[in-house]
């Protein structure tokens, strides 16, 4: 689960300034923890149909946010591709 420690961490690894919650470099981060969790869950339920959907949702948003960073700027989207373990 995604904790408010956890949460505060990645702003603050991610932020572009100070006060920064709401970049995309920011929202990537914390939807890929997310993700990871909801991937472990269903690992472990299989048949949880309503979570699935949720975690397509999510990988959606994400893929979208990423491709308005490349579009946006190659160097950081790398950096965060990077920086998250993401296989791009």
């Amino acid at each position: 689960m995604l904790t408010a420690e956890r949460k505060t961490e990645l702003i603050q690894s991610f932020a572009i300034r100070e006060g920064d919650t709401g970049s995309s470099e920011v929202q990537v981060a914390i939807l890929t923890e997310r993700i990871k969790y909801l991937t472990t869950h269903l690992r472990a339920n299989k048949h949880d149909y309503h979570t699935r959907r949720g975690l397509l949702m999510l990988v959606g948003q994400r893929r979208r946010h990423l491709r308005y960073l490349n579009n946006k700027n190659v160097n950081t989207y790398r950096d965060v591709i990077a920086r998250l373990g993401l296989r791009k």
